[in-house]
């Protein structure tokens, strides 16, 4: 039975799609258009309480999980891939997968809410969230600069998800153009067949 991905056009969202694809798992794309408030409907809450996607259902297992980090871990142990061996890969691929999940994501998130769409402008929050992107960004930087992924020698789940938030950013005029190993990292992962198909689905992303 194929597995079913709630999901929208967003950096959570993107993560899982990128990672199906380049599993090649079978699985069934249910859109959950966010700005028609259909994640606050009951039959979608019932899948995740805190009304947000992406969510995947196994039914072949009566799994049903949400939270990328979370979803991008099962869907490697499920297919044994996109966690690396060595075990020091393996831990690094899952390190950075939490820095994505306590880090990056928020920081942006906030960043992305603060600059685009508060409605009232807030100078200090503005400030505050540039400034620990910068951080985040050149802590990636850093990472990279040395190994062609974030785990190391292979390609993992930790760059998916680093990916799915720097491809907002890129959409969204975020510049980390001065990043050069995150950029030259940015541009490896883009040019994969299967991150060019997830990034479309259920549909591109815009900006604001």
């Amino acid at each position: 039975m194929p597995l079913i991905l709630y999901s929208d056009s967003s950096p959570n969202g993107f993560k899982i799609t990128i990672a199906l694809e380049e599993l090649g798992l079978p699985y069934t794309l249910k859109h959950v258009q966010i700005d028609r408030g259909e994640h606050r409907q009951a039959d979608f809450l019932k899948l995740n309480p805190h009304g947000r996607i992406p969510v995947l259902v196994d039914p072949e297992s009566d799994i049903t999980l949400f939270e990328s980090a979370a979803i991008l871990l099962y869907l490697a142990e499920k297919s044994a891939r996109l966690l690396p061996d060595p075990p020091s890969e393996r831990w690094a691929a899952i390190t950075w997968l939490q820095f994505h999940a306590a880090s990056m994501g928020p920081i942006l998130g906030q960043r992305v809410h603060f600059e685009l769409f508060a409605q009232q402008p807030c100078p200090e929050a503005i400030a505050r969230y540039r400034r620990l992107s910068e951080e985040l960004f050149s802590t990636l930087d850093q990472r990279l600069a040395d190994r062609p992924w974030l785990a190391g020698s292979s390609y993992s789940i930790a760059d998916i998800a680093t990916f799915g938030w720097t491809h907002i950013a890129r959409v969204i005029d975020f510049d980390f153009s001065q990043y050069r190993h995150l950029s030259a990292w940015h541009e490896r992962v883009s040019q994969r067949p299967a991150v060019q198909r997830g990034i479309r689905l259920p549909a591109p992303a815009t900006g604001p």
